[in-house]
C-alpha cells in the first residue's frame, strides 16, 4: 500500500504542465518557467488559428479555453498555466470552478508593482482592447493603483506582427512608437507590458525609450506562482525534463519557423483540430 502510494506521487510530479496562449505570446512565460524550473516537462499550445484574441469576444475566449483544458487533461497535465492575459479575464474563473482542485495560474497585468515603482506617479499600459475594457482590470487600477495616474493604451496590431517573428521591421518600429511616445508625453515612467507577446519587444523597448524608464511584465511572477501551486501538492518535478511539446490551431510549419525568432525550436509541432 505504501509503494502504491508513493507510485502515484512520483507519477504525479512528473506530468507535463500545460501551458496556453492565442499564440506565440506565452512563449515568454514559457521561458520563465523553464529557468525557474528547469525539470518541468511542457505542454503548449497556441491558438494561432483564431489570433487575436483582444478582438474576440468574452464567450468565444471561454470557449476556446474549455477546450483547450480538456486537451490538457487528456494529456496528463498536472496543472495549466493561462499564458495569455486576455483568456485569463475571460475564462479563469469557469476554469477554475470547473477543476477546483487542478491548479491553474493566470495572467494579470502587473499593476500592483509597477504603481510601487513609479517616482513620476504617472504609470502607462501597454495591452489589447479585452484587457483594458475588462471589469478584472477596472477591478486592479482600484485596488492598486488609487495613488497613481495610470493611461492606458491600446496596441491594435502588434499581436500579428510578433506572430510572424517580426520583432525588429520598420513598420513595427513605427506601430509601437506610435504607442508609446504618447504615454513619455504623459510623464510616464513605468509602461506596464499587458500582454504576453509583449516582453518580445523589450530590447527595441529599451532603445525606444529614457533610461530611467521601467518596463514591467508578469511572466517571472507567474512562474514563481506556478512553483508554489505544485509544491503546496507535492507536485514538482524531481526527474529531466521531456522536449517542450507544440500545438498550434494554426499551421505547424509557420510555428515551427517562429519558434527560432523567438528563442526556441522544435520538431514537436502539432496541429491542434478542436
Amino acid at each position: 500500500m505504501t509503494r502504491s502510494a508513493a507510485s502515484v506521487a512520483v507519477d504525479v510530479s512528473e506530468a507535463p504542465v500545460g501551458v496556453f496562449d492565442s499564440g506565440v505570446g506565452g512563449l515568454s512565460v514559457l521561458h520563465e518557467i523553464e529557468r525557474l524550473l528547469p525539470r518541468e516537462s511542457l505542454l503548449y499550445v497556441a491558438d494561432c488559428g483564431h489570433i487575436p484574441y483582444g478582438e474576440k469576444t468574452p464567450e468565444f475566449i471561454r470557449e476556446r479555453c474549455l477546450q483547450v483544458a480538456r486537451f490538457f487533461r487528456e494529456q496528463g497535465a498536472k496543472a495549466l498555466v493561462l499564458a495569455c492575459n486576455t483568456a485569463t479575464v475571460a475564462a479563469v474563473a469557469d476554469l477554475r470552478q470547473r477543476y477546483p482542485e487542478w491548479p491553474i495560474v493566470g495572467m494579470e497585468p502587473a499593476v500592483k508593482p509597477a504603481a510601487a515603482a513609479t517616482r513620476s506617479g504617472v504609470v502607462g499600459v501597454l495591452a489589447t482592447t479585452g484587457t483594458l475594457q475588462s471589469a478584472k482590470f477596472a477591478a486592479l487600477l482600484d485596488r492598486f493603483a488609487s495613488d497613481v495616474q495610470v493611461i492606458t493604451q491600446p496596441c491594435p496590431g502588434l499581436v500579428e506582427l510578433i506572430e510572424t517573428g517580426d520583432l525588429h521591421s520598420p513598420a513595427l518600429r513605427s506601430l509601437l512608437r506610435s504607442y508609446v511616445e504618447p504615454l513619455l508625453a504623459a510623464g510616464c515612467d513605468t509602461l506596464i507590458l499587458g500582454c504576453t507577446h509583449y516582453p518580445f519587444l523589450k530590447p527595441l523597448l529599451l532603445a525606444m525609450v529614457p533610461r530611467e524608464v521601467v518596463l514591467v511584465d508578469t511572466g517571472a511572477a507567474v512562474a514563481r506562482q506556478l512553483q508554489r501551486l505544485l509544491a503546496e501538492q507535492h507536485a514538482l518535478a524531481t526527474g529531466e525534463a521531456r522536449p517542450v511539446r507544440f500545438w498550434t490551431s494554426g499551421s505547424p510549419e509557420n510555428f515551427r519557423n517562429v519558434l527560432p525568432m523567438l528563442g526556441k525550436s522544435s520538431d514537436s509541432v502539432q496541429r491542434f483540430h478542436l
